[in-house]
């Protein structure tokens, strides 16, 4: 027993008050999968207790996974209502370079279906990127219209009662689910290599 004494107590949430860090070593396993990779024991003793994106960098770097194609997150939402639904899922969306909140971010004007969001998503990678070099993947028909007043080529996955006519000749790819995307046929890497 020590005999110091203490007035204030300071908890850990991940994995000591919540067993998250279990479920993080699931999901991170899972995408390591798709590139044959295994996340190990090493490998997840250096990047517990860093920030998000940090430990999400580092797993890339060290399991060499080919993920050198920047993705970001450009959502209607507002960073209340963001937070709300992502608070389960902190680990997933620090995989993305970043996030426009469009409901209350300052520098997008005009909602879906103006291309606003999506151009501000575009400008944040800070690379230069052309629109017609950045795939845009949506549910809604508002979204599909915002990419293509954008000039971004679109991958629609609409609901499975819209009738996906409405749309033809403003996005390049529908899906049933975001399982059946082929990257390659994008140009980008397949998922296993």
């Amino acid at each position: 027993m020590t005999n110091k004494a203490v007035t204030h107590v300071l908890f850990d949430v991940d994995g000591l008050l919540l067993d998250t860090e279990r479920l993080y070593t699931e999901a991170t396993q899972k995408l390591c999968d798709c590139y044959g990779k295994q996340f190990t024991w090493d490998v997840k003793k250096q990047v517990m207790g860093k920030k998000e994106p940090e430990s999400a960098k580092m797993i890339v770097d060290m399991l060499k996974l080919p993920m050198t194609v920047p993705i970001a997150v450009v959502t209607g939402s507002n960073t209340k209502s963001f937070e709300l639904k992502s608070a389960n899922h902190k680990e997933f969306f620090s995989l993305f370079h970043h996030l426009v909140l469009s409901g209350d971010d300052p520098e997008v004007k005009h909602g879906k279906p103006a291309p606003d969001a999506f151009l501000v998503g575009a400008q944040r990678f800070n690379d230069g990127i052309e629109p017609s070099k950045v795939l845009v993947f949506e549910d809604a028909m508002n979204g599909v219209e915002a990419a293509h007043a954008a000039g971004m080529p679109c991958v629609w996955v609409p609901h499975a009662e819209q009738d996906r006519s409405v749309m033809e000749g403003k996005t390049e790819l529908i899906l049933d689910s975001l399982e059946h995307f082929k990257p390659e046929d994008f140009g980008l890497p397949p998922y296993d290599s």
